[in-house]
């Protein structure tokens, strides 16, 4: 055997055995929004890929060499290789430090990416996860399904199968061995995740468990970058699942009518949920290198559960409820956009959007006149007290459904009254929408520098 070809061989063997332990790396060219001009990526498989149940790739996208101060203090090399041994994909996109990645100018970039993996085509890849896919800015890393409390089946009582209790958890991005402790914006889906029931097979699926980030549903359906654009601010974030662990159309009480819950969440059950939230993400915090400080990022059904944590009364019944009792579910800021916060004000007036509601509380807790405290229980506008509720900028545009105009002002009108802060950002698009302009998404990003004193990013 000649001394070439051992050469040729032991190269080959070489190769072999990086590709197994570091996974195969492609390259090509991806056209940035936001520098105007192609911009190098890199792809790496991990030698045991986590995939979905549609058999598709989890996938991180990792922004790095960008025009902000890098929080983590460990190599790109070093949380890359973390992430591999996760089980992601990893898709780096090279910036080499271009001016123009601060905030929120790359959030257009976010934008761009979510809606490339939710049309099945990023970089080539049309296998990527439609909802276990995640843009992280280099420095981070992410702790994955995180439990943060086990349901009830009994609540709303679909699929009937469903009778033990699934986790209901969250995802956390977090900085990798940062320079110092960065705050957290927590946020509550507004896709749901449940148990689904195969009838063919007779067992219960994870065909739509862990559906919090589902591209269709959330970040691609509504051009949504705020929390995954957080990181240029010097901000962490974390989504959880929705409280409502069922369709959203579906759910009843035991012995109720079909779907009697359909498009609302019940009480005390979201309110349990969404306090164990806050306290398992204080509990875990300060492992995960995040500060003390948590906002509260809200739009639609999750700025409905959201609101959940902004108010000071404590009810034994919600807080002796669900995983880290004793510790603290204080918030410090929220965001809440366009839900709903107090069920008494639903007929106000009437064809204003809100008909499910109109029907179904009645059926849920009987007629308003007759029940009023206990309709004013299920919404958020109980739960706030005093002043010592959390700051609040409400976002809505006009030309939305205009009940959600008549429960952002009632909550407003009472923190008003409280002397809570509050302020408003209204008409920063059309319709039922997040904030996607630069001036929106800046008003946004202040309101939470001003009350989480994040560390400064920017060069």
């Amino acid at each position: 055997m000649n001394s070439k070809y051992l050469i040729v061989r032991y190269i080959i063997v070489l190769f072999l055995t990086v590709c197994a332990f570091n996974g195969f790396a492609a390259t090509g060219k991806w056209e940035s929004k936001v520098t105007g001009s192609s911009i190098s990526y890199t792809v790496t498989e991990a030698k045991r890929a986590v995939k979905d149940f549609a058999d598709n790739y989890a996938t991180i996208v990792y922004l790095e060499n960008l025009n902000i101060k890098k929080i983590g203090r460990n190599s790109n090399a070093q949380d890359v290789a973390w992430l591999l041994a996760q089980g992601f994909r990893v898709i780096e996109l090279n910036y080499a430090g271009n001016q123009h990645t601060v905030s929120p100018i790359i959030n257009a970039d976010i934008i761009a990416i979510n809606d490339s993996i939710a049309k099945g085509n990023f970089c080539g890849y049309k296998d990527c996860s439609h909802y276990q896919s995640y843009v992280l800015f280099e420095g981070y890393r992410i702790a994955l399904n995180v439990p943060y409390f086990k349901d009830d089946p009994t609540v709303y009582n679909t699929p009937e199968e469903y009778t033990v209790g699934d986790n209901l958890n969250m995802d956390i991005i977090y900085p990798a061995n940062p320079a110092k402790a960065v705050p957290v914006i927590l946020s509550f889906s507004y896709s749901n995740s449940y148990a689904t029931y195969d009838a063919v097979k007779k067992v219960l699926t994870d065909e739509n468990r862990n559906q919090r980030l589902k591209e269709e549903y959330t970040l691609a359906a509504f051009n949504d970058s705020f929390l995954e654009g957080a990181p240029a601010n010097g901000i962490a974030w974390a989504i959880a699942d929705h409280p409502k662990y069922c369709p959203w159309a579906k759910g009843k009480p035991v012995n109720g009518q079909p779907d009697t819950y359909k498009s609302y969440e019940t009480n005390p059950d979201a309110a349990r949920k969404v306090k164990s939230a806050v306290r398992t993400l204080h509990k875990l915090g300060g492992k995960l290198g995040l500060a003390d400080k948590i906002g509260i990022f809200g739009f639609s059904r999750g700025s409905t559960a959201g609101s959940m944590a902004i108010g000071d009364r404590k009810i034994p019944d919600i807080e002796k409820a669900g995983f880290n009792i004793g510790v603290s579910d204080k918030v410090q800021a929220a965001a809440l956009g366009p839900g709903v916060f107090d069920y008494t004000q639903i007929y106000n007036s009437l064809n204003d959007g809100d008909a499910n509601l109109e029907t179904r509380c009645e059926w849920a807790w009987g007629k308003l006149s007759e029940n009023y405290a206990k309709w004013q229980t299920m919404g958020s506008a109980y739960l706030v007290q005093s002043s010592a509720t959390a700051p609040v900028i409400f976002f809505y545009n006009t030309d939305d459904d205009h009940y959600y105009q008549d429960q952002i002002a009632h909550l407003k009108a009472k923190l008003d009254s409280l002397q809570v802060p509050t302020s408003t950002l209204v008409n920063y698009g059309k319709g039922h929408a997040i904030p996607q302009t630069a001036a929106s998404l800046n008003r946004l990003y202040q309101f939470f520098k001003q009350y989480l004193k994040p560390p400064v990013v920017s060069r």
